[in-house]
């Protein structure tokens, strides 16, 4: 057989290497931390740890940069990243925005973090910004619940419950139950830091950055571009606006 015809024949068992996100669609990729619940068994507080959090925004701001994505938003164990619409990042090939998106986070995460951690990801498509902005709402929602949840969680576990009794005695349990849980214990949910309820943003700012041109002997004024972190985002009709500005704004 000549090589040429057996690379063909292996080519055309690389079943979803054609599989690309179609031109003009919205793509959020998503990274979640794979087994993050027996790497922070031992290692961080509960239900929230600063270090922990600010492990996370390294790997989101890595993302943020290297898929040179509009927005970046992260929670608990994952990193959600908005990629424009026009991008053409790896030929916008599925297996490899998958694959590379997972590779980063987990070699970002990894570096900061001084031991392994792996991620997978996958990705969401949407048809206009909106769809985006929905997306976004949904994941700050899922922030806030987890947020009430962990906190209730953990505030029993440390009275001396069982997972197994912690789990029951939250199972039925509404939303203003668990806040009036918290506030009999002297924890008020809606003081607690932002962040820890809210996600963490990120995304690009502009700035004017004073240089010398040594040929003229004047100083100047440069743009340039760094990413901005928000341990203080609003929510809801806020949140969505402030969104759908940073999706929709001309990129600078």
């Amino acid at each position: 057989m000549r090589p040429r015809d057996l690379e063909a024949r292996m080519r055309e068992r690389e079943w979803f290497h054609s599989l690309t996100v179609p031109p003009g669609a919205w793509t959020v990729i998503r990274v979640d931390g794979r087994g993050f619940s027996r790497l922070t068994a031992e290692r961080f507080d509960k239900p929230f740890d600063a270090r922990f959090s600010e492990l996370m925004t390294t790997a989101a701001r890595t993302l943020l940069t290297e898929l040179a994505g509009r927005y970046a938003y992260t929670e608990s164990d994952e990193i959600s990243v908005v990629l424009d619409p026009d991008h053409d990042l790896f030929g916008r090939e599925v297996e490899k925005l998958v694959s590379l998106s997972a590779a980063i986070a987990s070699a970002a995460f990894t570096h900061a973090a001084g031991e392994p951690a792996a991620f997978d990801s996958r990705i969401w498509l949407g048809t206009h910004a909106d769809d985006v902005v929905d997306y976004m709402s949904w994941r700050q929602a899922d922030a806030a619940r987890c947020s009430l949840n962990g906190w209730c969680y953990w505030t029993l576990r440390g009275e001396g419950r069982t997972a197994r009794q912690a789990t029951r005695e939250l199972e039925r349990a509404s939303v203003p139950d668990k806040n009036e849980l918290l506030y009999a214990r002297g924890i008020n949910f809606n003081d607690l830091p932002a962040w820890q309820r809210r996600g963490i943003g990120l995304w690009w700012r502009t700035y004017e950055k004073t240089g010398h041109d040594p040929v003229r002997g004047v100083d100047v004024q440069a743009t340039r571009r760094r990413v901005h972190i928000e341990r203080d985002l609003p929510m809801k009709d806020r949140y969505r606006d402030l969104v759908r500005d940073l999706v929709t704004r001309r990129a600078a």
